[in-house]
């Protein structure tokens, strides 16, 4: 098998997606709840940036910035790792909660970082779980919403230039 080579690591938005390892049961509102607090835990830890983000039953997304020193391999094993034990132990069950792999994708441009977001918050929708995007709670897309409400996960904001060209 060869290795994935990324040829960014830190200082970039990357959009991530990472999926429940095979023959594990999707994923349960008591277990969004923990990836949240390992999320926000491992967040604490690194310093590392969270823009936008959505759980799903069978997999997550995110957008990502790991600052230098840190690298997005490391920023997503920590996850990971803090999220796995809590998440079995909820079950009463043992083994790997995730792939071993993720999805990353360096983000480019405004426009490539804005139609991830968008992605993001519409993925519920596309996966017809709810009928409009704000009717899911597990999901960053309140406080881009005209009626901002509470989050389960706080985002840091983003001061992105109006060029959709403008590379980030």
């Amino acid at each position: 098998m060869s290795r994935l080579r990324r040829l960014y690591l830190c200082d970039h938005y990357f959009f991530i997606t990472c999926r429940l390892a095979g023959r594990r049961t999707l994923l349960t509102e008591r277990d969004f709840q923990i990836l949240a607090e390992s999320i926000r835990s491992a967040r604490e830890n690194h310093g590392f940036s969270l823009t936008a983000w959505v759980f799903l039953p069978d997999h997550w997304h995110a957008i990502l910035y790991p600052p230098y020193p840190l690298t997005l391999s490391t920023a997503m094993k920590s996850i990971k790792i803090k999220s796995t034990p809590p998440i079995n132990d909820a079950r009463n069950e043992d083994g790997e909660i995730w792939q071993a792999r993720f999805y990353d994708r360096a983000l480019r441009t405004v426009g490539e970082y804005y139609d991830c977001v968008d992605y993001i918050h519409q993925n519920p929708v596309r996966q017809g779980l709810v009928e409009t995007a704000e009717r899911w709670k597990w999901s960053s897309v309140h406080p881009y919403s005209s009626a901002p409400r509470a989050t389960i996960l706080q985002i840091d904001r983003v001061n992105l230039p109006l060029d959709r060209k403008h590379r980030l």
